[in-house]
């Protein structure tokens, strides 16, 4: 058999046949919402179609006022409505892709003041109350739902999705965690799946025979009084009754607090909850959540565990996915490495989503890389993420670049964070870089600290200083002392003590305090069932557990580790809006002491002297860790007004050392490609 044949082969609908078995998920990208935006939504699917995709699913659309996310958020409910979005549906069917266009109610998740819900039980993630629907309303939302796949299909949808999961509305009334009604709507599992399968019943009978119905049900809550196994396969054998064409995967409801799609989630974690569901029902089952390279997706299928593959984030982060799957050129694809800085944190700050490792993600009309055609010669010193960057762009544009690397391996401070628990998948971006610097005839010379001299006797035209950062000193009595180590030193493998002192409590000191966690006797990354056990998911397929939780086992820390901030700020308030809240889960059940307000006094072979609400106190560590910030490199950019051949420009870390943000690093070096 060919490789990935399974990936790769047709699916054929009965009335209409998918060209292979990849998933685009819904994402909500921030340009839904405005029918302006609409030229530039068109061009980020049809990139995709482009690639390969066989199925795209938009990001979510209301079905009216109710559930809005946001205020005037995306909407279905006019012939207006629908003309804007042909431009998206004929942009995909151009090249010859199909998508459906998901239909979502938000439920008490709206971020506005209409919202309504099952039970008017507030949520964590809105300040909103919601009201109860009425009877009468329910059947008014019914309704809405069947008028606004018509009008879907009016505007040239190839189908629609039906959310069902994630905390929103319709999940709001298939589980007890919030449906607390005591009418034909609420109680036993019969009545509280009715909504969702009167909505099916509705728009198979206001869409026709010859329209996709895709359902994405919740297959595991992991909320209290969540649904057990035998009420999801209730619901899934009653939607395929009532009409569905294809049963999706959901994982979780937004406010649970268990990862999902985090990067420390295990690759595939719930294809077997998906296995389960599939046992039962006769519809295609689509497998979704951490699955981001062919080789998991091709197993997946292979072990008939699904009938198709979704992804989204990874096909942000590589539009040419499938295409590099056919061609097997696996080497070349930009893999996705679930840190959700870019995409999902992007979306609930009410900011254009994009990907980290591909800036011209939802920016596709607008950081275009044209063949250049004067070709420059252009020299990057720094072969960290921002020099990468800017040396593959350049070069694939037709320009002649030299990268010159310090160190003896490309990658920066991404060789750093490669090795932190749960990041593995930083690997990935190395190998990625790796490989298109030599497919775009980057000419690489590593172990070369060249200097401004040799730049300009080589005549460059253009120089791309990307050197990145240095930690910053530590200006402290003692801290000269061999018990005080630097972020770098420790994870490139420096002896550390039993008992630690972290000293700075950023997205660094988070990270450097798990990987100080971590037992060197066990294996990374994390086992599926060794991570399950850790965050007390049920590892029973078929589990009878409410929401498939248990009890969590987790193991005693490796070390005794105190992580340390001056700010005045809750320790940790800065990281990621969707994933800080897992690192500092994991910290806090570990036992780590994070302290702020702290004032540092001095270091001792003893330990660190330190002041918290005026009391001064000794930490006795064998170690202390500094990672209170880093310093721009930037020795070869000239002076203002230096008058030299070439061009010089600034990217990454040298331009600006705050917090090691390689989204920003990464977003420069093809911005400035881009432009030379």
């Amino acid at each position: 058999m060919k490789p990935y044949s399974h990936l790769l082969e047709p699916l054929d609908l009965g009335f209409t046949q998918l060209k292979n078995r990849v998933v685009m998920g819904s994402m909500h990208i921030g340009l839904e919402d405005r029918f302006y935006n609409y030229p530039k939504l068109a061009a980020y699917f049809a990139e995709r179609a482009k690639g390969g995709v066989g199925l795209m699913i938009t990001g979510g659309i209301s079905p009216n006022r109710q559930g809005w996310l946001l205020p005037a958020g995306g909407t279905m409910n006019t012939l207006a409505d629908a003309i804007n979005h042909r431009l998206v549906t004929h942009a995909v069917h151009r090249h010859g892709g199909k998508i459906l266009m998901q239909i979502l109610h938000s439920g008490r998740y709206g971020y506005q003041p209409f919202v309504v819900s099952s039970s008017p039980i507030k949520s964590p993630i809105s300040m909103f109350k919601p009201r109860a629907l009425s009877d009468k309303e329910i059947w008014s939302t019914i309704s809405d739902f069947g008028r606004c796949a018509k009008l879907a299909k009016y505007a040239g949808y190839d189908g629609i999705e039906i959310m069902g999961s994630e905390g929103y509305l319709l999940n709001q009334f298939l589980s007890t965690h919030v449906n607390q009604r005591t009418d034909r709507w609420g109680g036993p599992i019969e009545n509280r799946m009715r909504i969702a399968v009167e909505i099916v019943k509705a728009i198979r009978k206001s869409a026709g025979e010859k329209f996709i119905i895709s359902f994405r049900l919740s297959m595991l809550d992991l909320v209290h009084n969540g649904n057990t196994m035998a009420e999801v396969i209730t619901i899934a054998k009653a939607l395929e009754q009532a009409g569905i064409t294809l049963l999706n995967t959901g994982i979780g409801w937004h406010e649970a607090r268990i990862p999902t799609i985090v990067t420390s989630v295990p690759r595939a974690a719930f294809a077997d909850i998906t296995a389960e569901v599939k046992k039962h029902v006769s519809v295609p089952v689509i497998a979704s959540n951490r699955i981001n390279m062919p080789q998991t997706a091709e197993a997946i299928l292979a072990e008939c565990k699904a009938d198709l593959i979704q992804m989204a984030r990874p096909l942000l982060a590589d539009p040419e996915w499938v295409n590099k799957v056919a061609t097997n050129r696996i080497d070349e694809i930009n893999t996705c490495i679930a840190c959700n800085q870019a995409c999902l944190d992007h979306a609930f700050e009410n900011k254009r989503g994009t990907c980290l490792v591909n800036p011209r993600a939802g920016y596709e009309t607008e950081l275009v890389y044209v063949k250049t055609r004067k070709p420059r010669r252009i020299a990057v010193v720094g072969g960290g993420v921002a020099g990468m960057t800017a040396a593959t762009v350049a070069a694939g544009r037709g320009h002649q670049v030299t990268l010159f690397e310090a160190n003896t391996d490309v990658g920066g401070q991404f060789n750093l964070a490669k090795v932190i628990p749960g990041k593995e998948e930083f690997h990935e971006t190395i190998r990625y870089y790796k490989t298109m610097l030599k497919k775009n005839g980057v000419e690489v010379r590593l172990g070369t600290r060249i200097n401004r001299e040799q730049l300009e006797r080589e005549g460059y035209d253009d120089v791309i200083i990307a050197t990145g950062i240095a930690p910053r000193a530590l200006k402290l009595a003692g801290a000269e002392l061999p018990n005080v180590l630097t972020y770098p030193e420790v994870l490139r493998g420096a002896p550390v003590g039993q008992r630690v002192a972290v000293i700075g409590a950023g997205g660094i000191g988070f990270d450097v305090s798990e990987y100080l966690l971590h037992n060197p006797a066990i294996p990374q990354p994390q086992p599926l069932a060794d991570w399950q056990r850790e965050w007390g998911l049920d590892p029973q397929p078929n589990y009878d557990s409410e929401g498939g939780m248990v009890r969590p086992q987790v193991h005693a820390p490796y070390r005794q580790i105190y992580l340390l901030q001056r700010k005045t700020t809750p320790v940790g308030a800065g990281l990621g809006k969707t994933s800080g809240w897992v690192h500092r889960a994991q910290l806090k059940k570990h036992g780590v002491r994070m302290l702020r307000s702290v004032t540092y006094d001095a270091i001792t072979p003893e330990g660190l002297w330190i002041t918290v609400d005026g009391q001064s106190q000794l930490l006795r560590v064998d170690t202390i860790v500094v990672c209170a910030g880093q310093e721009s490199v930037r020795e070869l950019m000239p002076a203002a007004g230096e008058q030299l051949g070439a061009r010089y420009h600034l990217i990454g870390g040298a331009s600006l050392a705050a917090e090691l943000d390689a989204k920003r690093a990464i977003r420069e070096g093809a911005e400035l490609a881009a432009r030379l």
